[in-house]
């Protein structure tokens, strides 16, 4: 008993200095009396940000969100590049055809045709040797013999079917943008290796069909039914092809149609306009008259009446009145009647009594234009011709007129 308590004196001394080095008033004891829990905080040297640990979490393969900054060094990223690409091209391939048809059956599309690529790419690669299934066996010890020929039969079935399956693909994708052009070209390589595959028919129908190339998916069509002619798919798609080739033919007979009818037309309105002995020229500068233009009544009929854009200019004032259908048995006062007084004719200088019109001829000179001759007389004499299918007419003060006719001849005269 005396060494026990020898013993737990010499504990207490030693323990007594650790207390007093304590904060004075600080008490290990909580209110209850007993002690307290050890404490479980990290040092704060040790500490990491929320930024850190994503960043730490995003090199592990399964919480990874891109492969933009991939660490080529990540041993778990190269273990899983080898397992992809582990055993021989067939068995690697159709590991991506797998993964191919995991994202169609989600309808993810450009990722499945991205693996069906891998997967054709795979085909042809090198031939991976096979590997012993024992490790401790020696490649030397034991050889794995491959039957080349159904490995061949094999890969030449798993290349069929993804090209067919990379022009759904190509097929699901072109539906919101342009037809795919890499669409046919799997198809027709589907079919070398297989010519009756009925769903590269259907496809390679369905591409034809969106660019229009309708012969070709008319046989596309008909080729797939030879092979299988109960299939509903192939069915509703020629009907839908035929359709469309109806549709086409009629729109391209109405197309022609009114191409020969504008020739009609222009013809008809040539010999309107010689039989009037009417002359015209076309220039570079043509304004924009939108609708506006030279017409028959009957455009098929160069008897019925001309009719004719007209411009009244007021080269005094730099103004002008655009007469959009002018008949040729009207004259310039029945619409001049109409027209003036201008609004800006603050002098009341325009009005038809007080008025002169004249017209530029052929040679470049200037002839005065009756206001009640009809407008086919003043065309024909054969002394003003109209240019670019608008007819023009300058309206002057009768006061003003020799100014305006001297001032004519000057800027002609420069020119």
């Amino acid at each position: 008993m005396d060494k026990e308590m020898e013993l737990a004196a010499a504990i207490e001394s030693r323990m007594k200095p650790l207390e007093e080095k304590k904060t004075p008033g600080a008490s290990n004891e909580t209110s209850d009396g007993s002690a307290p829990a050890a404490s479980a905080e990290v040092p704060p040297s040790r500490l990491k940000t929320a930024d850190e640990v994503l960043a730490e979490m995003k090199k592990v393969p399964l919480f990874m969100t891109s492969m933009d900054e991939l660490d080529e060094d990540n041993e778990q990223i190269q273990a899983l590049k080898a397992i992809a690409y582990e055993g021989t091209r067939a068995e690697i391939a159709q590991n991506f055809r797998n993964q191919g048809n995991e994202c169609v059956k989600f309808k993810q599309y450009p990722d499945a045709r991205e693996f069906y690529s891998k997967a054709i790419q795979a085909l042809k690669g090198p031939i991976q040797p096979q590997e012993p299934e024992d490790d401790d066996e020696l490649p030397e010890q034991r050889v794995v013999e491959i039957d080349e020929e159904a490995e061949e039969k094999k890969e030449r079935s798993i290349e069929e079917a993804c090209y067919a399956n990379r022009a759904l693909c190509n097929l699901e994708m072109s539906i919101t943008a342009s037809p795919n052009r890499y669409l046919a070209p799997d198809c027709a390589r589907a079919l070398r290796l297989n010519v009756k595959n009925v769903k590269a028919w259907y496809r390679a129908a369905t591409a034809c069909l969106a660019i229009d190339k309708i012969p070709e998916a008319l046989e596309a069509s008909q080729c797939g039914l030879r092979f299988d002619p109960a299939n509903t798919a192939l069915k509703t798609l020629l009907s839908k092809v035929e359709k469309r080739k109806q549709h086409l033919e009629e729109t391209e007979a109405r197309r022609k149609e009114r191409e020969e009818q504008a020739k009609r037309k222009d013809v008809t309105l040539k010999v309107a306009l010689k039989a009037r002995n009417i002359a015209t020229k076309t220039t570079k500068d043509a304004p924009d008259m939108e609708d506006a233009a030279i017409s028959l009544a009957d455009p098929l009929d160069p008897k019925s009446a001309l009719t004719f854009p007209v411009t009244f200019l007021y080269p005094l004032h730099a103004q002008s009145d655009f007469v959009k259908a002018f008949t040729e048995d009207e004259t310039l006062s029945q619409h001049l009647e109409y027209i003036l007084p201008l609004p800006w004719d603050q002098g009341h200088e325009y009005t038809l009594a007080d008025v002169e019109c004249y017209m530029e001829t052929i040679t470049g000179g200037l002839i005065k234009a009756g206001k009640n001759l009809p407008l086919l007389k003043l065309l024909g004499s054969g002394k003003v011709e109209v240019v670019d299918g608008l007819v023009k007419v300058s309206v002057v003060p009768k006061a003003k007129s020799s100014a305006f006719i001297e001032e004519f001849k000057k800027r002609k005269g420069k020119q």
